[in-house]
C-alpha cells in the first residue's frame, strides 16, 4: 500500500524513467544507437540525463498544452541539440569538451523552460557546480596525451563527476514540490480553522443578553455574574480568537463560562460534567472545542425535557491533546 502511494505521489519520475529506458532501448535494438556495455558510467550519466527531461516534461504537460511559446522553444533547443550532435560527428573528436558544453547549455535551457522558478531560485549553485563539473571533465580530457590514456586513467571519473549535479538537482526539485505541497497543506488547516472560528453561534450571545435583561428587571443578584462572564466570552472570542495560539488553561475556562452561561438559561436538571487534566504550559489554537459543545447543548440538552447530559473530558499529555464530549438526545428529533 506504502509502494502504491509513493509511485502515485512521483508518478512523473517513474514515467519518465519507463520513457527513457523504452527508447534506448528501442533504439539500441534498431541500431542507431549503439549502447556499449562496457561504458557503464558513460551511459548512466546520458541515461539519468534524458530521464531527467523526460520527468520534467511529464510533470509539465498540462502546462506544456496551454503554452505553445515554451513548446516552439523546446522545439528550438531540439533542434539546437541536433545541430551539436553533427557538428561533433563532423570533427570527429571524442568526448569534445566543447561539444559537452553545449549540450550541458542544451540541458540547462530545458531546465529553464519547464521550471523557470526553481531554475532562478537556485541558479547560482547550477551555473557554478556545472561550471565546475566541466571544468574538471576539460581538464581531465586534455590533459591526457592521448585518448587512449584519458580512457584508461580518467573517462570514467570525469563523466561520474559531470554526472552528480543531475541527481542532485532532481533531489532538490522533488524536496521543493514536497515543501510546496506542505505549505499548502498547512494554508487549508489555517483556513479551515478560520473557518471554525467564524462559525460560533451569535444566537447564543443574543440569547445571553436576553436572559441578562431578565435578570436585570428582577434583580436577581446572577446578573452581575452573568455580565462578568459573558463579558470574558466575548473579549476571548474577538481578541483571544485571532491568535495562532492560546493556552489550553485560557480555552477550558472559555468552555466554564459557556456551560455556566448556558446552566442560567435552563428551568429544568441538567448533568454537565467536564473533567480536564492538563500540562501547565499546554498550547493549543483557540476556539476548537466550542463547536462541538455547542453541538452537544443544541442537539442534545436543548431538545429534551429532562435527564439531559453532557459529559466531556480534556487531558493534555507529552504535546498531545485528547478531547471526548458524550451527550443524550431525543431520536424522534433526528430527520
Amino acid at each position: 500500500m506504502k509502494m502504491f502511494e509513493f509511485l502515485k505521489k512521483h508518478k512523473p519520475i517513474f514515467i519518465g524513467f519507463l520513457i527513457t529506458a523504452s527508447l534506448f532501448g528501442y533504439l539500441d535494438y534498431l541500431k542507431i544507437i549503439i549502447i556499449p556495455k562496457e561504458a557503464f558510467l558513460e551511459v548512466s550519466f546520458v541515461f539519468v540525463f534524458w530521464w531527467g527531461l523526460a520527468t520534467l516534461i511529464v510533470y509539465n504537460l498540462d502546462y506544456l498544452k496551454t503554452t505553445k511559446v515554451v513548446l516552439l522553444k523546446i522545439v528550438a533547443l531540439i533542434a539546437f541539440l541536433t545541430v551539436i550532435l553533427i557538428i561533433d560527428s563532423y570533427f570527429k573528436i571524442p568526448d569534445n569538451p566543447l561539444s559537452i558544453l553545449l549540450i550541458i547549455s542544451f540541458w540547462l535551457g530545458v531546465l529553464y523552460l519547464l521550471v523557470p522558478a526553481f531554475f532562478k531560485k537556485y541558479q547560482l549553485y547550477i551555473f557554478s557546480t556545472y561550471l565546475l563539473c566541466w571544468s574538471y571533465f576539460t581538464y581531465v580530457r586534455l590533459a591526457s596525451q592521448t585518448f587512449e590514456v584519458y580512457l584508461e586513467q580518467g573517462k570514467e571519473l570525469a563523466f561520474t563527476f559531470m554526472a552528480v549535479p543531475i541527481p542532485i538537482m532532481l533531489s532538490l526539485w522533488i524536496y521543493e514540490q514536497w515543501k510546496w505541497l506542505r505549505d499548502l497543506q498547512m494554508q487549508k488547516t489555517a483556513a479551515e480553522l478560520a473557518m471554525l472560528k467564524t462559525q460560533v453561534n451569535p444566537h447564543f450571545f443574543f440569547n445571553t443578553l436576553n436572559n441578562l435583561y431578565s435578570l436585570t428587571v428582577q434583580n436577581s443578584n446572577k446578573a452581575p455574574d452573568v455580565i462578568l462572564k459573558l463579558s470574558d466570552m466575548m473579549r476571548y472570542t474577538i481578541y483571544e480568537g485571532k491568535k495562532e495560539e492560546v493556552s489550553l488553561q485560557s480555552e477550558i475556562e472559555y468552555l466554564e463560562n459557556y456551560i455556566d452561561l448556558h446552566k442560567i438559561r435552563y428551568h429544568k436538571s441538567v448533568d454537565i460534567q467536564f473533567e480536564h487534566s492538563i500540562e501547565e504550559n499546554a498550547q493549543i489554537a483557540p476556539l476548537l472545542f466550542i463547536i462541538l459543545l455547542e453541538n452537544a447543548f443544541k442537539h442534545g440538552v436543548d431538545t429534551l425535557t429532562e435527564a439531559a447530559y453532557i459529559k466531556m473530558n480534556l487531558s493534555s499529555n507529552d504535546n498531545k491533546i485528547h478531547f471526548t464530549i458524550e451527550n443524550n438526545f431525543d431520536p424522534n428529533e433526528i430527520n
